[in-house]
């Protein structure tokens, strides 16, 4: 990973005009308040990792972008803000339009900074699932469970050995590509309420 990488470069290449400034707005904060952050492409999009962990992410959309904080359940800064939609760890700026729509420069410090005091500390994203599962679930696969609300409730819902397949499925994987590739295949099929092997037992 690269302090600037040429993939994020490109990503906001690609984006809406509205969100160019941003984008790097938020991209050049981050690294003046954590200089040692690293740039990389996570789940399509632009991520920022801090000692080997997920610092926080930016997002781009056809009419709107936002950034988001990995452990932003966590995080006292991000609570009183007021957003548009509901704050989830990939939205914890809500949707935003144009430069005004984001919090003021010394604000935005100050969430970025406490983000980067909780990595320091160790500080881990909380699990949504029932403590009864026996396997750990991914942090990659729990951040997008978390941003489609139908697939983590059916899995929430789903039998021990439902969650199990797809979790060893993920983390069978032999490569970051491939773990990527599973997790959105997981999500969609999750999503219809379909199990790891429906392929096969729908022959049975």
């Amino acid at each position: 990973m690269e302090k600037y990488s040429s993939l994020v470069d490109e990503y906001i290449e690609k984006s809406a005009d509205f969100a160019k400034p941003i984008l790097n707005y938020l991209r050049e904060l981050v690294h003046e308040v954590c200089p040692d952050a690293e740039e990389a492409i996570k789940w399509k999009f632009p991520t920022f990792m801090y000692r080997g962990k997920i610092l926080c992410s930016t997002v781009s959309f056809k009419q709107y972008c936002s950034m988001g904080f990995w452990l932003h359940d966590e995080m006292k800064t991000t609570k009183n803000l007021e957003t548009n939609v509901e704050k989830t760890n990939m939205f914890s700026l809500g949707k935003i339009t144009k430069l005004e729509d984001l919090p003021s420069k010394p604000q935005l410090k100050k969430i970025i900074l406490e983000a980067v005091e909780l990595t320091e500390m160790g500080v881990k994203l909380k699990k949504t699932l029932p403590s009864k599962v026996e396997i750990e679930v991914p942090d990659e696969f729990q951040s997008v469970l978390d941003q489609n609300k139908k697939a983590l409730e059916i899995f929430k819902k789903a039998s021990p050995s439902f969650r199990k397949e797809y979790i060893n499925w993920i983390i069978d994987a032999k490569t970051e590509t491939t773990r990527n590739k599973r997790i959105e295949q997981a999500i969609e099929w999750i999503s219809e309420g379909k199990g790891r092997n429906w392929k096969y037992e729908k022959k049975k």
